[in-house]
């Protein structure tokens, strides 16, 4: 049987300088959740960057509490939250009333960010990301149990628990031996961004040297980002610039030393076309890739860069109804 996993992507990029265009924009985004949500998606994610000039979202825990307000059984993941820029004790709050909301719906990758203007707004130590994040990590499982904890010499319980027992669904990312090793010494499944098989063998090493148990989850090698279009050469010419828009914000973060997926070196979208990590395809190709590969991972971004509400929209119904659709279908009633 299919492993059918129908993912949207909602990261809010691009969003318009006029606040009643924006105010649109985000409306029309909870709303295609509800729709993926009623039409059989398994999950919707969001996402975190902050400052950034094209308007990415700042606010994923707010965001993911409107989604879980106006859907019932998708998952709603945060790809990541930047667990190091918050107060560990309001960060730990904040999740478990989404958690609650959500009915243990939510799930999220854990990450220490890269970004030095990050930490700066946030008024948190770049220099000592890695220790802060160890912090917050402990104060997170420590929040979420049955018994009060010391925390900076008082003892405190914090309230209120999340719905997830022992406590929500989540993973440690990172792309570096420390990162492999913080999520081995908590006992936490890991996700590198990249499989990376001797990152991931060095992990299970780790787990094994705490005693602990986990999991290794990284991306396909052949994940791409999906537009669904009928016509993809004519929808590359009149929409490619919302995919560029996107890509060139995320790749003038280049850090030294930080393996990230999605990297682009160039401002054409003849390049990014060729590239094949955004990729704009037609419904029928989508439902033959869906077919062909048992676990086929579907990132369908309607909204990418600024992208018209109306196209987004024929993206995400070509997608339900020409694909997942039939999809579902078949596996109520299996072909003999």
């Amino acid at each position: 049987m299919l492993d059918i996993s129908a993912n949207l992507r909602l990261n809010m990029t691009g969003a318009e300088a006029d606040p009643a265009l924006r105010s649109k924009r985000y409306q029309t985004a909870i709303d295609m959740a509800n729709y993926a949500d009623q039409h059989g998606f398994s999950s919707v994610n969001v996402e975190e960057h902050h400052v950034a000039d094209n308007g990415w979202l700042p606010s994923p825990l707010t965001m993911a509490a409107a989604i879980a307000a106006r859907t019932e059984r998708c998952s709603i993941g945060v790809m990541a939250l930047l667990v190091s820029l918050y107060d560990p004790i309001r960060l730990a709050e904040d999740i478990a009333v989404v958690d609650l909301l959500s009915q243990g719906r939510l799930n999220f990758v854990a990450g220490m960010g890269y970004r030095e203007v990050e930490f700066h707004i946030a008024n948190k130590p770049f220099a000592q990301r890695g220790q802060w994040m160890d912090h917050v990590l402990e104060t997170l499982l420590k929040a979420w149990g049955d018994e009060p904890f010391e925390y900076k010499g008082k003892m405190v319980n914090v309230t209120p628990k999340p719905f997830s027992r022992p406590h929500p669904s989540f993973l440690v990312g990172g792309m570096s031996k420390p990162a492999a090793r913080r999520a081995a010494r908590f006992g936490l499944p890991f996700a590198p961004p990249i499989a990376d098989p001797v990152l991931e063998a060095y992990y299970y090493e780790q787990l094994q040297k705490y005693g602990k148990q986990g999991f290794t989850y990284s991306p396909p090698a052949d994940f791409s980002v999906l537009f669904i279009h009928q016509h993809p050469d004519q929808a590359w010419d009149e929409l490619g610039q919302y995919f560029l828009n996107e890509v060139v914000e995320y790749s003038s973060w280049k850090t030294e030393g930080v393996n990230r997926p999605l990297e682009f070196d160039s401002d054409s979208v003849e390049a990014l076309r060729a590239e094949k990590r955004y990729e704009i395809i037609t419904p029928q190709e989508c439902l033959q890739r869906h077919r062909e590969r048992s676990h086929f991972f579907a990132a369908i971004h309607p909204l990418i860069g600024g992208m018209p509400l109306e196209k987004g929209w024929q993206c995400l119904q070509l997608y339900t109804e020409h694909v997942l659709a039939p999809l579902l279908q078949g596996q109520e009633q299996p072909h003999a």
